[in-house]
């Protein structure tokens, strides 16, 4: 492959499907503003997504959308804004990194969780709000009163049920097969309640579009910086939006050769080898109008089951 195989892979990408300003804005705000404080200055903003072709006016009815929408904050400095992530959007956020960035491998105890309620005992608001946090965590419906998933996270799903002012409405079992013979398996909800061949279908393009950006870059580890950061920006982008549909099932009640497993492969293995190139860009970007713009957190470094402490040591002694 040339050089200029990025370059022309970057180009192709954006011309044939070009990403929505606003969920681009989202992407990043996910994967680099939140470790980096949260916060960012409009500037910075518009100098990060000038090489995606995205114009200083689409970023700014963007981030006011975002902000009458509750996830930013906008806080004026003479002709500068400054735009934070409100609280409750980091939460959903922080959400949103664990099931991204964490091993879709889960380990499962063979019990299904069911949450259920009767239709008289709630409002038409609480259960179209129930629904819809149920289905976000991966749930998947029996009925429009009852739902269930083999490995839910029971304090998210503790929260959600709190948050819809339902707690005394709602029935929450775990359960597991019986020994009864003439009775179909639990497993089988799984091609009744969950539409896998769509997201397969979302990874298997993902795949596709970022398996040779893989080949590639294991023969050509390091980028120009800002060619770094719009390739992880594209793959944390296109990846986000495969991953957020997933349901997050057991390995062992997926089909064969599942391609979530090899999407997530491919997508922490690029992901580590635009790292370092990738930090050092937005870093400076940051800093042209902060100077005392923050490393990323901690945490950022759990992403994957932990980003390689080379790349970590590179960075500490680049700052």
């Amino acid at each position: 492959m040339s050089d200029s195989f990025l370059t022309s892979w970057s180009h192709h990408y954006l011309t044939e499907q070009p990403p929505r300003t606003k969920s681009l804005v989202m992407t990043l705000f996910g994967d680099v503003i939140r470790p980096h404080g949260g916060a960012l200055w409009l500037g910075s903003l518009i100098r990060l997504l000038a090489p995606f072709g995205i114009n200083d006016r689409l970023v700014r009815t963007s981030v006011y959308r975002l902000a009458e929408e509750g996830w930013l904050s906008a806080q004026r400095e003479g002709r500068r804004s400054l735009y934070t992530l409100r609280p409750q959007a980091s939460q959903r956020f922080q959400k949103a990194h664990q099931r991204i960035y964490t091993p879709s491998d889960l380990a499962w105890n063979g019990e299904w969780t069911q949450v259920f309620f009767l239709s008289g005992n709630i409002s038409t608001k609480q259960r179209a709000d129930l629904r819809k946090a149920l289905l976000w965590e991966g749930f998947g419906a029996l009925s429009p009163f009852a739902f269930i998933h083999p490995n839910p996270d029971l304090s998210a799903l503790n929260t959600l049920i709190a948050d819809s002012h339902c707690s005394q409405a709602v029935y929450v079992v775990q359960q597991s097969n019986t020994a009864i013979t003439h009775a179909k398996p639990l497993a089988d909800l799984i091609e009744e309640c969950w539409q896998l061949d769509e997201v397969s279908q979302r990874y298997s393009r993902f795949i596709e579009h970022f398996a040779p950006v893989l080949t590639y870059l294991q023969q050509q580890p390091h980028l120009p910086e800002e060619q770094a950061f719009v390739v992880r920006t594209l793959l944390i982008h296109e990846y986000r939006r495969a991953q957020l549909h997933d349901p997050q099932l057991p390995l062992e009640l997926l089909p064969k050769n599942w391609s979530g497993k090899q999407a997530y492969e491919i997508c922490h293995q690029i992901y580590q080898l635009l790292l370092r190139d990738s930090q050092s860009h937005i870093l400076a970007t940051l800093r042209l109008e902060d100077d005392n713009a923050p490393e990323a957190d901690s945490y950022f470094y759990e992403r994957f089951g932990g980003l390689s402490k080379m790349a970590l040591d590179t960075l500490e002694q680049a700052s």
